[in-house]
C-alpha cells in the first residue's frame, strides 16, 4: 500500500509524518483548545453584559470566576459611560482606602507582636541575671561608657529621667555619696518655664526641689516651640573623679575581655 507523507519544517527540524496520522494529529492538538473555550466560553456573554452595566474586571472576575487575562481579552473593546467610568474610579479610590487602612493595621499588629517578643525575650534574659553589687556596677559602667562625662569628674546628663534615676541610685546606695555633696544643673530650651522644669525633675528623680539651683536657657531655640513631653536635660555632677575613673577601667576591662573572647574563638 502507498502511503503519502508529508514533510514539515520547524525552525530548521524536519519531520515526516504519514497522512493517515494527520486526523490523529489534529485531534489532539485541538483538543486542549476546545476544553479552554468550554471552560469559561459560556461565561462569555454574561462577562459582557456585566461590563456593558458597568462593573469593573475584578466585580466580574468575583462573580463568574474567570481570570482578569481573559476578561480583558473579551471585554477591551466595550466603552464605558462617563457615570460608569466616574464609578469605577471612585469604588477604585474607596478601595485603596481600604486597602491601606488594612495595610496599616496588619503592620500595627505585626509591630505589636515583636515588641512583645523583644519584651519576653527580654524578661528571660532579666531574669538569669543576678542582681549582685558587680553586676550592678558593671551595668552602671556600660551605662557611663556611653553617657558620662570623661573629663575630670562623675557626672552625666540625659534628658531620659530612668537613666538619671539608675544613675543617681548607684550613687547614693552603691557608693555611700550623701546627696547635698551632688549638683543637679538643668539645661533647657528657650521657651521652657524654669520653675516647671524644676519641679519635674524633683518628682522624677525624689530630690528636693532646692537641690536644682542652676538652670540654663539655650538661646538658639528662641522662636521655635518646644513639645510637651520634652522636658529640657538635667545633669547630675557629684564631682568625684575617683568613681569615674573606677569606671572607665572597669568599662574598658569589660569591653576589652569581651572582644579577646570572641577572637579568641571562646
Amino acid at each position: 500500500m502507498a502511503y503519502t507523507t508529508y514533510v514539515i519544517n520547524l525552525r530548521e527540524s524536519r519531520f515526516v509524518i504519514n497522512h493517515q496520522l494527520i486526523p490523529v494529529l489534529l485531534f489532539v492538538l485541538l483538543i486542549p483548545c476546545k476544553l479552554m473555550r468550554s471552560q469559561w466560553f459560556e461565561y462569555k456573554q454574561q462577562a459582557i453584559d456585566l461590563r456593558q452595566q458597568g462593573f469593573s474586571y475584578g466585580e466580574i472576575q468575583s462573580a463568574l470566576s474567570i481570570p482578569k487575562s481573559t476578561l480583558s481579552h473579551w471585554l477591551r473593546n466595550i466603552e464605558l459611560t462617563g457615570e460608569q467610568r466616574a464609578r469605577l474610579d471612585k469604588n477604585y479610590g474607596d478601595g485603596l482606602i481600604k486597602a491601606r487602612a488594612k495595610s496599616v493595621k496588619v503592620r500595627r499588629d505585626q509591630k505589636i507582636a515583636r515588641i512583645q517578643t523583644a519584651k519576653d525575650d527580654a524578661q528571660q534574659i532579666f531574669d538569669r541575671i543576678d542582681l549582685d553589687k558587680d553586676t550592678v556596677e558593671l551595668a552602671l559602667a556600660m551605662l557611663y561608657m556611653g553617657e558620662g562625662a570623661k573629663t575630670n569628674k562623675t557626672a552625666m546628663g540625659n534628658s531620659n529621667s530612668l537613666i538619671l534615676k539608675f544613675f543617681l541610685t548607684v550613687l547614693l546606695k552603691q557608693y555611700r555619696l550623701d546627696l547635698s555633696k551632688i549638683r543637679f544643673d538643668l539645661h533647657v530650651r528657650y521657651d521652657q518655664d524654669a520653675n516647671v522644669i524644676k519641679k519635674y525633675w524633683s518628682k522624677e528623680l525624689n530630690v528636693p526641689i532646692e537641690h536644682f539651683k542652676y538652670v540654663v536657657a539655650d538661646r538658639r531655640t528662641e522662636g521655635r516651640p518646644t513639645r510637651p513631653d520634652y522636658h529640657g536635660v538635667c545633669l547630675i555632677d557629684c564631682g568625684n573623679v575617683a568613681i569615674q575613673r573606677r569606671l572607665i577601667h572597669l568599662y574598658n576591662l569589660f569591653s576589652q575581655r569581651i572582644v579577646d573572647d570572641f577572637y579568641a574563638g571562646d
